[in-house]
């Protein structure tokens, strides 16, 4: 239990989007009961009430009311969990931005590590500077090339600034330059972004958990178990692999602890994560996705400031795995958080 009873701000976003649908003309019957699912920041919420805090909800819900209701909240930390703003999750850097500008102490990632990791391209260049080992890419918008190694088939093709899988599907894995200049255009027109096109790596999708901000440590390793794919299905985390609980491939896809990796591997993964993090300036926690290939090599592929912090999800599993409870990973954050600012 915590001694100090900090005023904890947790901070998440939502906007309205879409009409509401009409109302039936029969009413349904009524739908089994199912055990509801919570969100992270109700576990959170949890979490940071045991450790002795007070939290409460702020909402960013796109309107400069909510803005304004940031600025005169009455908080020692903001646990930030912003992803987007008004929808857009090219903004979650301005959030940041925001709260440096109101001089207000918060969790996570702060505006220039939420740059460099939603730009993936600049996020691979820095990478390759720093001598982490990083797929070759090219990247293509509306005709302009703008970046080009010597890249072969077979490629992978997805947005250089969405995150969570978005716009990645069983078709980003392209093998012919018909179906590159088929998947170039529609992320010109579905997203208007430009294009990461970059060598497909065949391998284990191993996710390293970094905590920290001087001395970051890198947490046991969990990995994306996409062995039980359907057969000529892409191996890849996939939209419908990480969000479509009604799909095959989210049923036949599993995350889960490394077990079998020997102590040399694993200190390689790890000592490429926390090089990673540092390289792109992530602070308190953050997800490095890598592939490791049959030869033992290792391909930094993306970082994730500011993951997911389910219960369920890989961060968490791997802090389980580490000796955390899911509330000794919340102190954690809220401590690094605290210290960076006192």
């Amino acid at each position: 239990m915590s001694k100090i009873s900090y005023k904890v701000a947790v901070l998440y976003d939502t906007w309205e989007d879409e009409a509401p649908e009409p109302a039936p003309e029969k009413p349904p019957r009524k739908p089994k009961k199912k055990k509801k699912e919570k969100h992270d920041r109700e576990e959170i919420f949890e979490a940071l009430g045991k450790l002795g805090y007070e939290p409460f909800y702020q909402v960013l819900d796109g309107k400069n009311q909510s803005l304004a209701a940031v600025a005169r909240a009455e908080a020692d930390l903001i646990f930030n969990l912003t992803e987007s703003y008004a929808g857009d999750d090219t903004k979650d850097m301005n959030i940041a931005a925001y709260l440096d500008l109101l001089g207000r102490a918060y969790t996570g990632a702060g505006p220039h590590a939420l740059y460099l990791a939603q730009d993936k391209a600049l996020a691979k260049k820095i990478f390759a500077f720093h001598g982490i080992k990083t797929p070759y890419f090219a990247t293509s918008y509306r005709g302009k090339l703008d970046h080009s190694h010597d890249i072969e088939f077979p490629l992978i093709v997805k947005p250089t600034s969405e995150d969570g899988s978005i716009g990645i599907d069983a078709s980003s894995v392209v093998t012919s330059v018909k179906e590159l200049m088929e998947k170039i255009h529609y992320i010109h027109e579905q997203f208007d972004s430009p294009a990461l096109i970059e060598e497909y790596i065949e391998g284990r999708e191993i996710y390293a958990a970094v905590l920290g901000e001087e001395k970051p440590e890198a947490l046991p390793l969990v990995e994306l178990d996409l062995s039980k794919l359907p057969e000529g299905t892409p191996k890849i985390a996939s939209t419908d692999v990480k969000w479509e609980k009604d799909s095959e491939a989210y049923r036949k896809t599993r995350s889960h602890v490394v077990e079998d990796l020997d102590e040399k591997t694993t200190t390689r993964i790890q000592e490429k994560a926390v090089a990673a993090y540092q390289a792109l300036k992530l602070r308190d926690y953050g997800r490095i996705d890598m592939r490791l290939t049959a030869k033992g090599e290792i391909y930094v592929l993306e970082a994730n400031p500011n993951p997911w912090l389910s219960s369920g999800a890989e961060f968490a599993m791997a802090a389980r795995k580490s000796g955390r409870t899911y509330t000794d990973l919340m102190r954690d954050i809220v401590d690094l958080a605290m210290a960076r600012y006192a």
